[in-house]
Order: structure tokens, then C-alpha cells, then sequence
């Protein structure tokens, strides 16, 4: 099933969704037709300004959303909270799909309404996400900052394209879980999950706002494709670490532009995005019970198992050893 749209302030998903796959929506609440699987979509609207899509459900076959520009810049943020460990495929400007989950750093998505994009969940599985869309001059209003770093100041001014991604921390998570177990016959339901919803935003953006202060620079889904595409070269092997010449000649862009362009995004350098990347994957494998510290370090490309240690206890507070006897 495919399913395409433009994302402009005016269109109503559940409007449009409903009618395209023989549904009706009743006080906000789309209930997935027999025929095409099980679960719900349910949104909220704050104002029409600031409103919450909840999606929970498994379906039949696989669902494909299409998301087309809208032409007319920045008037609407859209934020995508993917909270599955299961993966994901997103694809942007028709390139090929790139897999992230709830594990790694494109769990949380924060883009300019000017960036297409591709998203395929997968028939059986159970699918939980959450959108929230919210007007720039509004989310500056909640924002209450007297300055801004770079980063808050281009998502919430007009004319600009942007990208950021940020990984899903626990008291999102958590957020996330009591967002979808509220009980909507409950009078004040709606109050409570307009609090919980500015909660779930005061948790990223507190993130976003200590991001370093650097010039924007505009991105296009080109751009968002070849970024994922590089974050897809520098998380598929992590035992090597990432060459930028070689990374830059990947993603047909100079080291300069990918540089900026990666730290704009992903919120730090290529290296250290990479050194991020693999003791959270040591941290999930110490986790899972079935490796030694050893074998962790080695699988991961350390031939020296203090520095393997060193860096891990910087990143955690706990040295491996320590970790893995708590997990």
C-alpha cells in the first residue's frame, strides 16, 4: 500500500489517510480497517498551531509513505519520534533506503517541511511511532529563550531547509510510552497530553540547544540522502574507522561541505559520531550476555583491550567489566 502526500501546514493526515484506506475518523481516532491489520491512529490538536499523530499498529501488508515537498519553505516543523527497536527504511530524494531503529541516532527527526522522503514499514510488524507538527513563530513562543544557539534559531525562523537527528534517550522513551496508554475518556486527557507532549519537546530541544553554535547552511534532500548514506558507510562496519577523503568521495561532496553538512545534522564530528556509534554497539552487546568484554573489544577493532576499556568507562562511567556483570 502506498500512500503519498504533500506537507503543507493546511493538509490533515488523518483526513486523508482515512478516505484512502476505507477508514473514518471519530474524535480524532482512526481505527485500521480489519481487512489491512490491527491498532489505531489517533491525533490531537492544541491549537492550529501545535498538534500530536500517535501511530500504533501492525499491518497486513507493507505501508509505504510517500512525503513531497511543499515548495513553500520552513512554515511547518515536522518532528518524527520512531520508537521501535525494530528497523526502519527511510529514504530520501528516491535514493536507496537506509535502516534506523529506536537503538541508533536517527530515532528522533527534526526537518523543514521542504525535504521529500520515503518511509516503508514492513507488513507484521508492529509499528510505533509519533509526528508532531508545530508552526516555527509558535514553537518560539514555548521556546522562551532570549538567545538562541544556531540550531534553535534556523528551525524556528522562516526560509530555511534543515536536518537534524538525534537518538531517542530513556525519559523519551518513557514519555512516549505514557503518551500511548493515556485513557482519552478521562475529561482532562486532552490537558494531560498537552503537557506530556510540551514535556516530550522540552526534552529534545533542551538536547538541540547545546548543540555547538555553527552557520547553517540550507539542506536539500540530495544532501539528506548523501548524509544518510555516509552515517549508513560509518555504522556498518565499526571496527574501521571512517577515511573522510574516501568518505568524501562517497558522498560526491568536498570534506568541507561534508564536515559542516555532517556536524549540522548529527550534532558532532564524523569521527566522533563514529566513536559514539561503537560503544553504544559494545554497550548492546556487553548488554546481551552472550560476549566477553574481550571478544567485544575485538569485534569493534580494538587490538588493545586497556584502550578499549578507557574509552568505554569515559562514555559510560563504568568500565566494561563492570557494565557487563550489571546488564
Amino acid at each position: 500500500m502506498i500512500f503519498s502526500f504533500t506537507a503543507t501546514p493546511e493538509f490533515d493526515f488523518m483526513t486523508y489517510f482515512a478516505r484512502h484506506v476505507g477508514a473514518t475518523v471519530n474524535d480524532g481516532l482512526l481505527v485500521i480497517p480489519g481487512d489491512l491489520g490491527n491498532g489505531y491512529i489517533r491525533k490531537l490538536a492544541f491549537g492550529p498551531e501545535f498538534k500530536i499523530t500517535l501511530h500504533h499498529y501492525v499491518l497486513k501488508e507493507d505501508l509505504i509513505i510517500n512525503r513531497n515537498t511543499s515548495g513553500q519553505g520552513n512554515d511547518l516543523i515536522t518532528i518524527f519520534f520512531y520508537s521501535n527497536e525494530q528497523t526502519l527504511d527511510i529514504a530520501f530524494d528516491n535514493k536507496p533506503n537506509i535502516q534506523f531503529s529506536e537503538r541508533d541516532e536517527s530515532a528522533i527527526q527534526v526537518t523543514s517541511n521542504d525535504l521529500n522522503s520515503t518511509i516503508r514499514f514492513p507488513a507484521g510488524q508492529t509499528i510505533r511511532y509519533a509526528v508532531i507538527a508545530i508552526m516555527p513563530a509558535y514553537l518560539k513562543t514555548l521556546l522562551a529563550l532570549n538567545k538562541l544557539n544556531s540550531t534553535l534559531e534556523t528551525i524556528t525562523s522562516p526560509g530555511h531547509s534543515f536536518l537534524y537527528f538525534e537518538n531517542m534517550t530513556a525519559e523519551a522513551k518513557l514519555l512516549l510510552k505514557n503518551l500511548s496508554a493515556v485513557d482519552m475518556n478521562d475529561e482532562l486527557s486532552q490537558f494531560y497530553m498537552q503537557i506530556k507532549v510540551q514535556e516530550l519537546l522540552y526534552v529534545l530541544f533542551q538536547k538541540l540547544s547545546k548543540r555547538e553554535s555553527l552557520p547553517h547552511q540550507n539542506i536539500n534532500s540530495a544532501d539528506v540522502a548523501r548524509l544518510l548514506h555516509i552515517r549508513n558507510e560509518i555504522i556498518n562496519d565499526l571496527s574501521v574507522p571512517p577515511v573522510l577523503p574516501e568518505l568524501a568521495q562517497v558522498a560526491a561532496m568536498s570534506e568541507t561541505k561534508l564536515k559542516q553538512l555532517f556536524k549540522q545534522a548529527f550534532g558532532d564530528t564524523v569521527y566522533n559520531y563514529f566513536q559514539r556509534a561503537r560503544m553504544e554497539e559494545a554497550a548492546f552487546l556487553l548488554k546481551q550476555g552472550k560476549r566477553s568484554v574481550a571478544e567485544v573489544g575485538y569485534e569493534l577493532g580494538f587490538s588493545n583491550l586497556s584502550h578499549f576499556s578507557r574509552l568505554f568507562e569515559k562514555h559510560y562511567g563504568f568500565t566494561p567489566k563492570r557494565y557487563s556483570s550489571q546488564a
